[in-house]
This record gives structure tokens, C-alpha cells and sequence, in this order.
């Protein structure tokens, strides 16, 4: 993993507006412009909602994929990339693969799939414990094997032939007492005695395995060819050949293929230690979603940690953030809200302006870094813009959002007026939309004092469009607070074109709270009227923060 290109998510908060998933599209590019040591990719923290939706299509811009959680997970971390081995492969050949890499454990794979595992145990017991003759052809061993394991030559015979029956024997004795023992297909290891390399033969020897480096006679190897007897000649001793010869055995017959423990490569480190803490191997397989073998994990890969790398945009509160957000590596944070509750474990590059839009500020780091968006990206920054501040009428917006807006039209080739009319449209409809859906267009948490409210947002053009929202939201509202968790839920219904919200709310104390904060009754118990509030970040959520503070 070190080798390759570090991977950054480029992400906004959860129920992403406009401005939210546009910023991380466009911060995602520039990045991408000036930093050629990672690869950034945009990310999506909750679903697209209509407003944004309409933007995304009419500039052909593809939405960003859905990261519902940034928990650390097996992909996210080094693992040992140890290679697999066929079930072939001889003990001896593993033997050296786990001592040349430090490893205990190697998986056994067919076609990049994981058939088991073979463990340093495996060997030594294979090799400590086996006195079986017939362990060869019972593990149905290549002849391959036996030529690499005793480093010979193969004179005569098929090294892909497969070993299936026959002993292993020494034929140290002379013929007359060779030939009361020898049977049919056995492997028998001979020194430089022509008489029992015969003997070997003409009883119906599978193979005779010449040691100490003798050349074989022409006599031998003929009828070793006219009785399908294979010749292998090496350069070791018969007691050295008698050691090595169980090594040549295949990894297949010893290997583990039951009761495996593994995991998948999305597994979160979190179960992964669970596991782990429960079952004491050294090494675990890892699979790939595509069911391929893909590296092993252990304790140690564990760690040091480093967590998902991450660029927030948009927001820097912890109940805002896509979930598991603790465990991630934040690099970078581009907002233009209130300084809150996100914490990093190192200094980070943070900018935080007092603008109306995270697009304003991108499309100023861009200037900076003497790059044009192209007519796309200026097309989504514009779109950010006047979505956020309201087609400029926000009271958040400043000379700099106004600014950046007109400027990014211009390479967009757009009409912000007509172009934020039908925006704002597109996000107000309720055309074939349900109370879940329209509520969560826009809805955000926030905690202060230990109280927990929710406040979400519809705008629309339409005073009529918000009439049929306010209905259909009035019964999904009711008992959301306990259901949900939080204290108070609160949505605001703005008239963009009045400048003016009705604010729906619930929660016990809701009420309350709300006149302290806006210094007016509620309407039948459920809705204040503001005029001129129009601004969640700026009028409405520092009005209740101050009221919850006292």
C-alpha cells in the first residue's frame, strides 16, 4: 500500500445540501490539479436531494458515491501481500517461502481462490511425525516435486506424471534380498550399484532415485525405458535423499481447508480485533469482495492505525459527519460555518471564512492557485452559491459571495436568475416525494448545553409549494423527537422571495425555548412566524444556542 497512491475522500456533511456535495466535487478536482501524490474522489455523506439533483444533471455531472461510514476497515490498512501457493507445491518449497518472507502461515490458492492454509506446525509435524511409505502416492505427489526437492535430474520418465501408488523403500541390500521386498510401482532409492539399479527395475520399480551424482549406465536406462520405470539422479547421499524425500510431498495433502478463519477486505478493524482476541492464530486470510485471495492480516498489522484519509467541506461538527468519523484521518477541513467539535491527532490545513457559501471560498483557492474551473466545476460553485445565500438575499451572503457568483456565471455561461428559479423549483417540488424525504432535503444536528435539536430547511420561490410542505410535514413531525433521539426538531418553510420562514417545531420544551430565542409566541402551538429570517446558520441556530445558554 505504500507503493501506491493514497487515496482521498473529499466530503461534505450528512443530508448533504447544494452547496455540500458541489464543494466537494469542485474541491476534488483542484486538489487533484495541484497534488499529483494522491488520488481525491468526491463523497456523498446521505442521499442527493432534488435541488442538488436538478444541478448535478443540468451540467452532466455524475453524484458522487455514497460513503455511508468511514470506519477503518481491512482495505484501508497494509497487509502482508503474500503471494498464494498452488496445492502442489512441495513441503520443502513452502518451508523456504515462509522462511524467506518470516512467515508462519501461506494460503494454498486455485485461480487467485483460497483452497487453505499450510502452517510452519504443518510442515514440522508432516516431517516429525509421517513414517507412512505410501505418503507419496497418498499425497498424490508430482514427480516435479520429488526432481526439485532432491535438486536431480530427471533421466528417464514424465515429470508431470503423478505419484498414486508404490512405497517408498532403500535398496541397500543385494539382489537376491531386494527382491523380496520390492513390489510393483515402488520408489526405491539405490546408490552406485549397477545390480540393484537392475534389480529395482525388473522387479517393477515406479522409480529408482540414484544418489551421490552417478552417471547411469546405458544398460540401465534402456531397461528402465522398456519397463516405464522413472530415473532420477542427485547429487545427495542415500541418507540425505532418505531425509528430504517426505519434503517432496505437495502442500495440498496437509494443508487446512476446514473450520478457516478469515475475513472479508471491508471487514471493520473493529470486529477484526474481536476476532482476533478471541482466536489465537498469528496470521488470517483476507478475501476480496470478488471472493479472490487478497493478503493475510495479523496483530501487528493492527498497529499504529492510520485511519481513512478524509477533506471535509462544508461543516466541522461532529454530529454533522459521516458516521464513524473518530476513526478517520482528517487532512483538511474548507467551511464557512462556526468553529465546533471535530478534533484532529495533528495540526491540519483548516480554512474557515465568515462567507455565505464553502463554494465562495474553493472558488477562491482556485484563483490562488492560478487555475479556471472549467465551464462544470464553475457551473457547480455558482449553483453552491446562490443556493446557500439564497439567490444573494441571504443575510450571510457577502461582496465576496456576490463576487465569486458572478464571476463563475460568466464561465458557466448561465442566467443566475433564471438559473436559481428553476433551482429552487426543482427542490421545492413535491412531485412524487414522501414526508421522509422532503424533511431530510436539508436537516442538520446540533448539541449545545447538553440539549440535542435537529433543524432542517425547505426554500422555495412558491408561498403555495410551502403551504403543501407545511401539511404534509405536520403529521410526520409529531412524535419525531422521541423517536429520533433529540430534544427539539424544528423546520424551516422560507419564502425566498418574501425573505421571511414559518418555523415548524416539536419537542417539550420547544415551545419554550423557541419564544425565549425569536421573542414571540408560537401560532396554535406548533408554528412561529419570522420575517426576515432566513438564514439557518446565521439568524436562526445562534438564536436558539443563545436561548439554550440562558
Amino acid at each position: 500500500m505504500s507503493e501506491q497512491i493514497k487515496q482521498i475522500t473529499v466530503i461534505g456533511h450528512k443530508n448533504p445540501d447544494t452547496d455540500s456535495i458541489c464543494s466537494a466535487i469542485a474541491y476534488a478536482d483542484l486538489k487533484s490539479r495541484t497534488d499529483s501524490s494522491a488520488k481525491y474522489k468526491a463523497g456523498r455523506a446521505g442521499q442527493i436531494n432534488p435541488e442538488t439533483e436538478y444541478v448535478l444533471d443540468y451540467f452532466g455531472i455524475k453524484a458522487p458515491e455514497f460513503v455511508a461510514d468511514v470506519k477503518t476497515r481491512i482495505s484501508d490498512i497494509e497487509i502482508r501481500k503474500a503471494p498464494g501457493i498452488g496445492r502442489n507445491t512441495s513441503l520443502k518449497k513452502a518451508w523456504e517461502q515462509m522462511k524467506g518472507a518470516n512467515a508462519v502461515t501461506l494460503p494454498v490458492t486455485d485461480n487467485g481462490k483460497l483452497e487453505g492454509i499450510i502452517t510452519i506446525k504443518d510442515i514440522v509435524n508432516a516431517y516429525m511425525e509421517i513414517y507412512d511409505q505410501g505418503i507419496l502416492s497418498l499425497a498424490k505427489t508430482p514427480y516435479s516435486n520429488l526432481i526439485e526437492t532432491l535438486e536431480g535430474d530427471l533421466i528417464n520418465g514424465n515429470p508431470d506424471e503423478i505419484i498414486t501408488e508404490g512405497r517408498i523403500l532403500v535398496g541397500a541390500g543385494n539382489p537376491e534380498i531386494m527382491e523380496e521386498y520390492i513390489a510393483p510401482k515402488d520408489i526405491v532409492i539405490v546408490s552406485n550399484r549397477s545390480d540393484a539399479q537392475l534389480c529395482a527395475i525388473e522387479m517393477g520399480a515406479g522409480c529408482i532415485i540414484v544418489t551421490g551424482g552417478t552417471v547411469i549406465s546405458k544398460t540401465t536406462k534402456g531397461l528402465a525405458e522398456a519397463n516405464g520405470c522413472n530415473i532420477i539422479s542427485t547429487k545427495f547421499d542415500s541418507y540425505s535423499v532418505a531425509r528430504l524425500i517426505n519434503q517432496s510431498a505437495p502442500v495440498g495433502h496437509f494443508m487446512k481447508t476446514d473450520g478457516i478463519v478469515s475475513f472479508r477486505d471491508d471487514t471493520y478493524i473493529d470486529d477484526v480485533k474481536k476476532v482476533m482476541a478471541d482466536k489465537r492464530y498469528r496470521d488470517f486470510p483476507v478475501i476480496g469482495a470478488n471472493g479472490k485471495y487478497c493478503g493475510m492480516i495479523s496483530r501487528r498489522h493492527l498497529m499504529n492505525i492510520q485511519g481513512r484519509p478524509l477533506v471535509l467541506v462544508d461543516h466541522n461538527e461532529k454530529t454533522q459527519a459521516v458516521d464513524g468519523i473518530g476513526e478517520a484521518s482528517i487532512l483538511e477541513i474548507v467551511d464557512h460555518h462556526r468553529l465546533a467539535s471535530i478534533e484532529t491527532m495533528s495540526p491540519i490545513f483548516f480554512r474557515n471564512q465568515p462567507v455565505g457559501c464553502t463554494g465562495t471560498i474553493i472558488e477562491q483557492m482556485y484563483h490562488e492557485a492560478g487555475i479556471t474551473p472549467d465551464k462544470e466545476i464553475s457551473g457547480l460553485l455558482c449553483a453552491a452559491i446562490l443556493s446557500d445565500t439564497l439567490l444573494f438575499r441571504s443575510p450571510t451572503c457577502t461582496a465576496a459571495d456576490v463576487a465569486a457568483g458572478e464571476r463563475l456565471a460568466a464561465l458557466a455561461g448561465i442566467d443566475v436568475q433564471k438559473f436559481a428559479s428553476d433551482m429552487f423549483h426543482a427542490g421545492s417540488s413535491l412531485t412524487g416525494k414522501s414526508a421522509e424525504d422532503i424533511f431530510y432535503q436539508d436537516y442538520k444536528t446540533f448539541s449545545v448545553n447538553g440539549v440535542k435539536f435537529g433543524v432542517g430547511q425547505i426554500s422555495s420561490i412558491d408561498k403555495t409549494g410551502l403551504d403543501e410542505v407545511k401539511k404534509l410535514l405536520e403529521p410526520y413531525m409529531d412524535g419525531f423527537c422521541e423517536s429520533h433521539g433529540v430534544d427539539m426538531v424544528c423546520m424551516m418553510l422560507t419564502n425566498i422571495i418574501e425573505e421571511g420562514s414559518d418555523l415548524m417545531f416539536e419537542g417539550e420544551n420547544a415551545a419554550e425555548i423557541l419564544s425565549k430565542a425569536f421573542r414571540t409566541d408560537a401560532e396554535n402551538g406548533k408554528l412561529i412566524n419570522l420575517p426576515g429570517v432566513v438564514s439557518r446558520k446565521k439568524q436562526l441556530i445562534p438564536s436558539i444556542m443563545a436561548a439554550l445558554q440562558g
